[in-house]
């Protein structure tokens, strides 16, 4: 069973950043659909995936695919799989999600149940027991239907990979730190570069830099749903994983990673979560207002995440707001700048972005507005 395929499931728009990712742990691509990325591996990649990549939302083990129109058929081929490969005898076991979408199965309470009962008939024959204790490990299923294509995996992540374990408390719309993360890799800034949040809020863009900056593994500081699975997969793969994460890590690095905000108290939290993911001494945060904000260095990035309005009172505001942020980027000539937004009349204030890609922040629709600055000269 060392030949094994995982799915990681991430933001759609921004499935060639996690693929790129993937590839640069050195596992070859099956399949990159709308918001999932398929990659062949080994047992020991399901450790390294949720321990390293920074823009899947969690890791999923392929238990099989299959064709089902009916719930018959559902039943037949969830019952084919050998399960008895990965769940033991005393597993607790559920579905702990079905999705559908341009299928005839669309009832996600009835597949979820149908394809537990199917599990319950081939555990049955295979331990030779009329019933399940369900008293050990949880081996949490999910399953996804698209076009009547089934696709059935085991969830090994657990808790979402975005939630990396440095964040205690969060302020208001805050942006999920995998997004955070794959927005950085879509811009051309390195480690070695400025780089200001000027609406930076508890953190989270300067933290996810701050941590790829001194090769921090994201799942470094937090637990797996796996890691309990030791019927199949060694608990070596587990601390193999850690030491390889402990090798990159360099935290005496200096960065210059710099942010600010209005309201003192979603600073605290800032400082309070770069503290938790081990990277205080890599930002400064300060109190300050957009309109003030001004740096005496060139060719710098900004990365941030304005206001969208959300409440009518803020809408309002929202023309002087973005009015500011255009005139702040017209001087920094010379900086990159790049705004997620879901205000629609963002490049009306700010002006025309370069490029402009769609994304997903959670369930809102936004727009990734690029700036780009020129390359700094060669030293």
């Amino acid at each position: 069973m060392n030949n094994i395929e995982l799915i990681a499931p991430c933001h759609f728009g921004l499935e060639a950043v996690l693929k790129r990712e993937i590839q640069d742990l050195g596992y070859e691509i099956a399949k990159v659909e709308d918001g999932r990325v398929t990659f062949f591996s080994d047992l020991g990649g399901i450790a390294r995936a949720n321990m390293f990549l920074r823009t899947a939302e969690r890791i999923l083990l392929k238990v099989g695919a299959f064709r089902a129109s009916t719930f018959e058929q559902l039943f037949d081929r969830t019952a084919e799989l050998a399960w008895e490969d990965f769940i033991p005898e005393d597993g607790k076991f559920w579905v702990k999600k079905a999705s559908t979408a341009k299928s005839k199965l669309y009832s996600a309470p009835d597949i979820q149940s149908i394809v537990k009962k199917a599990m319950v008939e081939r555990l049955k024959k295979r331990y030779r027991v009329s019933r399940f204790p369900e008293t050990g490990n949880e081996y949490p299923v999910r399953v996804f239907i698209l076009k009547d294509e089934v696709t059935v995996s085991l969830d090994t992540s657990g808790t979402p990979l975005h939630k990396r374990g440095y964040r205690t408390l969060t302020s208001e719309a805050p942006i999920r730190e995998t997004l955070a993360a794959a927005l950085i890799m879509l811009t051309p800034w390195k480690k070695d570069r400025i780089l200001v949040d000027p609406f930076c809020g508890s953190g989270t863009f300067l933290i996810e830099a701050a941590m790829m900056g001194a090769g921090i593994a994201p799942g470094m500081n937090r637990s797996f749903e796996a890691e309990a699975w030791t019927n199949f997969l060694p608990k070596k793969t587990w601390y193999d994983a850690a030491d390889e994460a402990g090798d990159l890590m360099d935290l005496d690095i200096s960065m210059d990673l710099q942010g600010y905000d209005k309201d003192s108290r979603v600073l605290k939290l800032a400082r309070e979560n770069a503290a938790a993911a081990e990277v205080d001494h890599l930002i400064h945060f300060q109190q300050r207002e957009v309109k003030d904000f001004s740096h005496p260095k060139p060719y710098g990035f900004i990365i941030t995440n304005p206001p969208y309005g959300e409440r009518l009172e803020e809408k309002e505001a929202l023309p002087e707001l973005y009015g500011q942020i255009g005139d702040i980027f017209q001087k920094m000539d010379t900086w990159s700048k790049y705004v997620i937004t879901s205000y629609e009349d963002a490049q009306k204030y700010i002006g025309k972005a370069a490029k402009v890609r769609k994304v997903y922040n959670g369930m809102i629709r936004a727009e990734f507005c690029q700036y780009l600055g020129p390359k700094p000269p060669r030293r």
